[in-house]
């Protein structure tokens, strides 16, 4: 990884983290339950999860509104944040693992699965890069919207080979250009299309 790489990783990081201090704050993304709600989770389905985790959620879509999980899997929820998709996943899977590069976005997730009483669910500190699990031992990855904040999506990729088990499934949501970038147009520190 470059050093504009990293430094890029890091303003990632440092911004995801401002939004679990302070989700209500001026950020250069828009977070929290309006957001989710137009990313498509219903209210019901918000309303089953702790507040602070839908106030800090900077996800893409309703990944547990479309993912099969089934009944005991195993699964790995990539890019956490404050837990919301584990959170929501964890009365379908026997056991899920919210993986984020973010300290304060993680304080967020446990607390959440604390009071809400979910046992099945653990968090930890990591990078999408190099994921710390054993090969082929998860049966279902989910993953809202981290490629296009981390340069390194190559090896993100080939991680979620290595850990996924055969026959398992990967499911991801995305920003997506829809074009090439106006010349002149170049990432900035809260533009993350790297």
């Amino acid at each position: 990884m470059s050093a504009d790489d990293s430094g890029l990783r890091e303003k990632v990081r440092v911004t995801y983290s401002q939004v679990a201090d302070d989700p209500n704050a001026k950020h250069p993304f828009r977070v929290g339950r309006r957001v989710a709600e137009r990313a498509g989770y219903p209210q019901e389905m918000l309303s089953r999860v702790a507040a602070p985790s839908v106030d800090a959620f900077a996800g893409i879509s309703c990944l547990p509104c479309f993912a099969d999980i089934p009944a005991g899997a195993r699964v790995l929820d990539l890019g956490c944040g404050a837990g919301l998709d584990s959170l929501l996943i964890a009365g379908r899977a026997g056991f899920v693992l919210g993986i984020d590069f973010s300290s304060a976005m993680l304080t967020i997730a446990r607390r959440s699965a604390e009071s809400m009483g979910i046992a099945n669910v653990e968090f930890r500190e990591g990078d999408a890069e190099s994921i710390q699990v054993e090969s082929g031992s998860i049966d279902v990855v989910v993953v809202n919207g981290i490629f296009n904040l981390n340069p390194d999506r190559a090896a993100i990729f080939a991680e979620l080979v290595r850990v996924t088990t055969r026959g398992g499934a990967v499911f991801a949501a995305e920003l997506v250009l829809k074009a090439p970038r106006p010349e002149g147009i170049q990432a900035t520190g809260t533009d993350w299309f790297s």
